[in-house]
C-alpha cells in the first residue's frame, strides 16, 4: 500500500488545502520495474467526509486502506471544512467547493497518479455531509463522470418541503444554503437542487448504479425514508439498506463501505458479520 498526502495552492478554494491518497501496491514477489513501468490505469473512488471531519476520517476509522489495496483501487479523500460541497461566493475570497471537485481535483488526480479517468472506473462515497452535499451532489448533477455513487446517513433535500416548515430538523441548514444560492427561485435552478434531478437522472438510458444506506436509529432516518419512497416514486434503479439499530455512527459506516465496494463491483475481501449492532455506541450527531 502507497500512502500520498498532498498539500496543495487550490485556485478554486483560494487557499492551501489537503488531500489524502491511496495507491495500490506492488505485491510481493512481482518485478519493481515492470510493475511501475506498466502504464496501467485503476480505477478511482472519491470519497468524502462529513461535518467537522477532513481527509483522514476514513483512514482513522475504518479498514479503507486494507480494501483499498485488495482491490488495487486508487482512493481520494479531500478536505472539504464544513462546506457541505458547496460553491461559497459570497466569502472573500471565494471557496468554490463544488467547482472544486471535477474542476481541479480531478485533472489533478488523472494527471498526476496513474488514476482511470473512464466513467466506469469512478465511484464517489460519502457519509453524512459528504453524502448529502456530495456524492449525491456531484452523483446527479455529473451523472456521466461515474459509474457508481454511494451515500452512507445522508440523501438529497427536499427543499421545498423543508423551507415550507420552519419547525423542520432541517430548517435552519438548508435556510443558509438558499440564502446562499440567492434565495429559493435561484436554488431551486441551480446545482444544490439535487431533488429535482433525481427525477431527470431517473429517466437515463444508463445512469451511475446508486446506493443509499441509514441505520433506523439515526436522526436523519425519516427523511432517508422521505426520500427514498420519492427516488422509488419517480423510478430511479436504486439499492437502499437499511440497519436495524445503527444510529450515525462510524461502526455502521465501516460496515457499509465494504458492502458498497461490493456494490461497485469490487469483490475481494470479506465482510464482517453484521446481523447484530453494538448497542452501546452512541449517536455521533454532529457529523449529520
Amino acid at each position: 500500500m502507497a500512502l500520498v498526502h498532498l498539500n496543495v495552492r487550490s485556485w478554486c478554494l483560494n487557499q492551501n488545502t489537503d488531500i489524502e491518497v491511496i495507491l495500490p501496491s506492488i505485491k510481493q514477489g512481482q518485478n519493481a520495474k515492470e510493475y511501475y513501468g506498466s502504464q496501467k490505469k485503476y480505477p478511482v473512488l472519491w470519497l468524502l467526509h462529513g461535518t467537522l471531519g477532513c481527509y483522514n476520517d476514513y483512514l482513522r476509522r475504518t479498514n479503507i486502506e486494507l480494501y483499498a489495496t485488495e482491490n488495487d483501487l486508487i482512493v481520494v479523500m479531500p478536505s472539504a471544512m464544513n462546506s457541505n460541497y458547496s460553491n461559497w461566493t459570497n466569502m472573500i475570497p471565494p471557496f468554490n467547493m463544488f467547482d472544486y471537485l471535477t474542476e481541479e481535483l480531478m485533472p489533478m488526480i488523472y494527471g498526476w497518479f496513474p488514476a482511470s479517468d473512464k466513467r466506469e472506473d469512478n465511484f464517489i462515497c460519502g457519509l453524512s455531509m459528504g453524502a448529502r452535499g456530495g456524492a449525491s451532489k456531484f452523483g446527479f448533477n455529473y451523472p456521466e463522470k461515474f459509474g457508481g455513487v454511494a451515500c452512507m446517513s445522508g440523501v438529497p433535500s427536499d427543499i421545498r418541503t423543508i423551507m415550507a416548515n420552519p419547525d423542520h430538523p432541517m430548517y435552519a441548514r438548508e435556510k443558509i444554503t438558499v440564502e446562499q444560492a440567492g434565495g429559493l427561485e435561484k436554488f431551486l435552478n441551480s446545482y444544490e437542487n439535487v431533488w429535482d434531478k433525481v427525477a431527470e437522472v431517473a429517466k437515463m438510458e444508463n445512469p451511475p448504479k446508486y446506493y443509499f444506506c441509514c441505520g433506523t436509529a439515526d436522526g436523519v432516518y425519516p427523511n432517508y425514508l422521505h426520500f427514498k419512497e420519492y427516488a422509488q416514486k419517480v423510478g430511479l434503479k436504486a439499492t437502499f439498506d437499511e440497519r436495524e439499530g445503527y444510529a450515525h455512527e462510524w461502526r455502521f459506516w465501516e460496515l457499509e463501505i465494504q458492502e458498497i465496494l461490493k456494490f461497485f463491483g469490487f469483490t475481494k475481501g470479506q465482510t464482517h458479520n453484521t446481523t447484530e449492532p453494538n448497542k452501546e455506541v452512541k449517536m455521533e450527531g454532529r457529523l449529520i
